[in-house]
């Protein structure tokens, strides 16, 4: 059996890392006790925190944090009508907080997260794991049988090719959980009492060419480099799908960072997931997304970018287009999907205008 940390008595970190070039993105239904668990790693920090459902409900965040939160009636005022392309009633909203921020890296987290144990039962920083994954290169040409060949310990096996050695940027780094895997809802029901309590202590750059179910929950990533690919798509109120918001975000920036000679690591570092949701309600909203994504999978394993595509806002426009020209025969949702990825891209660049060109002196 595992359990979470017990972080009490724990001070704040004095030494916190990127604290004026990161912020925590926490999408949410609920009062935020869970933050008083993590104050140790998380306090220092900014948190944009994106409130789902009833907009006039009240969120309690606990004192001592720094924060902004915005709820509907905010996404609303701030994007008008591109307000569409935000899911309702799912956590899909969360890439709101991706959107508003004016930091260079995200961290994103969800409420039912707790503060893992490694094996010698010391406490888990998850954010500062995440943050040295993100500032080491990424090796997406060549698979290194040693994992991540540059943590502490660890290098290039031999025969692996020099000229491969210094790696490319790291875009995205994808962490994962203890206790409560991240299960479909068929392997929910069928395992129900299954909890994860390996802990492999493990960091791995996916290979170019590869695609992975990306998780929400414990994510990292250089907004910078990435941030308008990280679209979560329309799921929840209204849509046909739900819980692939995520997985919809995953395989798109995925296809992009190969494109762009771009990394994304998954492994450490692990979060404790403290409850399970239910299977039968997940099943209701997974069940066409179960059979639509082995069609979908394939069609982002065959997507080729051009050339001209060289930066995220082109590369994800040419990926809604043949999301339309491709998937629509599907179903109509994939239109409509098709036309919120346009849209986010539109109200993305509103609110981050791109640098001024120098010389011309426009923004």
């Amino acid at each position: 059996m595992v359990e979470p940390a017990n972080t009490v008595g724990l001070p704040v970190n004095p030494t916190p890392l990127l604290t004026d070039e990161l912020d925590i993105v926490i999408p949410t239904i609920r009062n935020l006790d869970f933050l008083e668990m993590w104050r140790p790693f998380l306090q220092p920090y900014h948190l944009i925190i994106v409130q789902d459902g009833d907009p006039t409900k009240k969120i309690h965040v606990p004192e001592g944090y720094d924060y902004e939160l915005y709820n509907r009636n905010d996404i609303n005022r701030i994007l008008g009508p591109k307000a569409s392309c935000i899911s309702f009633k799912d956590s899909a909203c969360r890439c709101f907080g991706y959107m508003v921020s004016k930091k260079k890296y995200i961290f994103t987290i969800d409420d039912d997260c707790f503060v893992a144990k490694d094996p010698s039962g010391k406490a888990v920083n998850a954010l500062e794991q995440h943050i040295k994954n993100l500032l080491c290169p990424s090796s997406p040409f060549f698979f290194n049988t040693l994992y991540d060949p540059y943590r502490e310990g660890a290098d290039f096996v031999r025969g692996y090719p020099f000229s491969l050695r210094e790696g490319v940027s790291t875009a995205v780094s994808h962490g994962l959980w203890l206790n409560i895997p991240d299960y479909d809802a068929p392997t929910q029901l069928v395992k129900p009492k299954e909890r994860n309590i390996r802990y492999v202590d493990a960091v791995m750059t996916i290979p170019k060419g590869t695609l992975f179910p990306m998780c929400g929950m414990n994510l990292a990533f250089d907004r910078d480099l990435i941030g308008p690919a990280m679209y979560f798509g329309l799921m929840g109120d209204g849509q046909p799908i739900g819980r692939y918001d995520d997985m919809w975000a995953g395989w798109c920036i995925k296809v992009i960072c190969d494109h762009l000679s771009l990394g994304v690591k998954t492994g450490l570092p692990y979060i404790y997931h403290s409850k399970a949701s239910n299977p039968f309600v997940n099943l209701k909203k997974e069940y066409k997304g179960i059979f639509w994504q082995e069609e979908i999978i394939p069609f982002f394993q065959n997507a080729k970018l051009s050339k001209e595509a060289t930066t995220v806002q082109q590369c994800y426009i040419e990926l809604s287009k043949m999301v339309k020209e491709k998937l629509s025969s599907l179903d109509p949702y994939f239109d409509k999907l098709a036309d919120a990825m346009v849209t986010w891209i539109e109200a993305w660049d509103e609110l981050n205008p791109p640098a001024a060109v120098a010389g011309n002196g426009k923004a």
